[in-house]
């Protein structure tokens, strides 16, 4: 869900415009040109055909390197998922490849070309497919497009047995056995539609001031003591009781260190690595 960004006065949708900030003045299309930049404000500048014989060449093969278990993967690596379908005549041979993984539970590593770039792939076997088990393609992260955990401060802490094992009775009392994501709902999603619903209608959205921070430190032995407890008793658990403390969030991706255009879309800027495109 997004929104578009509206002339205040009038309504009017805004349209986006390049300015060059050393001549301000509007640079067109027709004016622009690619560069990589190698140093601070320095950079070297490419025609459409040198960035055209840069790109990888497209192929319609999957090379596999090599098979592994299916779970030595670690999902942090994971990017994008797509369905596979067999091409014409290669129904057998996919069916085949897809019984294989799944009745040896290992998934296959390999290369793949499209849109210019060479990726890195999991091939893996699964149940939701049309007709049995069919083949799901896993785009992978690079080694240097992850960041080590190791960059992420985390001071020493002393554990307790008698925290530990009040912990796992907890873990068990919630544990399921598998993972149905028809469980789960964007429920700030159907609140944000359900206000533009409202706001379509003629109606006022309701504003509410942000609750103020209190800076309290929770007690992880009273959270999981009243957890467990509401566990029992059948009733959910206020928010407020079982809320962990505050933790600095680090992302997983490695910053980029490409001159990236800065018109680039709030996806890409958000998922952009530190490989040249």
């Amino acid at each position: 869900m997004s929104f578009n960004l509206l002339h205040a006065k009038c309504g009017t949708r805004l349209k986006q415009q390049y300015v060059c900030p050393l001549d301000n003045e509007i640079v067109p299309r027709d004016q622009m040109i690619k560069g990589y930049e190698f140093a601070k404000e320095q950079y070297v500048t490419f025609t459409p055909e040198e960035l055209k014989a840069l790109e990888e060449k497209a192929t319609q093969a999957i090379d596999i390197a090599h098979f592994i278990p299916r779970e030595r993967v670690d999902p942090v690596y994971y990017d994008k998922a797509y369905y596979l379908g067999p091409d014409k005549g290669g129904e057998k041979a996919y069916r085949l490849l897809a019984t294989v993984m799944q009745e040896t539970d290992r998934a296959a590593v390999a290369r793949y070309a499209a849109r210019g770039k060479q990726y890195i792939v999991m091939l893996r076997a699964s149940d939701a497919a049309q007709g049995g088990v069919g083949i799901v393609m896993q785009t992978l992260l690079y080694a240097d497009e992850v960041r080590p955990f190791s960059e992420v401060p985390i001071p020493e802490a002393e554990v307790r047995e008698r925290e530990v094992e009040l912990a796992k009775q907890l873990v068990e009392q919630i544990t399921a056995e598998t993972f149905n994501p028809s469980e789960y709902e964007d429920d700030v999603r159907k609140r944000i539609q359900a206000d533009i619903e409202r706001k379509i209608a003629g109606k006022e959205i309701a504003t509410q001031p942000e609750p103020a921070e209190t800076g309290r430190v929770i007690d992880l032995m009273e959270a999981l003591k009243a957890s467990l407890g509401s566990k029992k008793a059948g009733r959910p658990t206020e928010e407020k009781d079982v809320a962990p403390a505050p933790m600095e969030r680090k992302p997983a991706r490695a910053a980029s260190s490409t001159g990236e255009d800065a018109a680039s879309s709030k996806t890409e800027h958000r998922r952009r690595s530190k490989r040249a495109s």
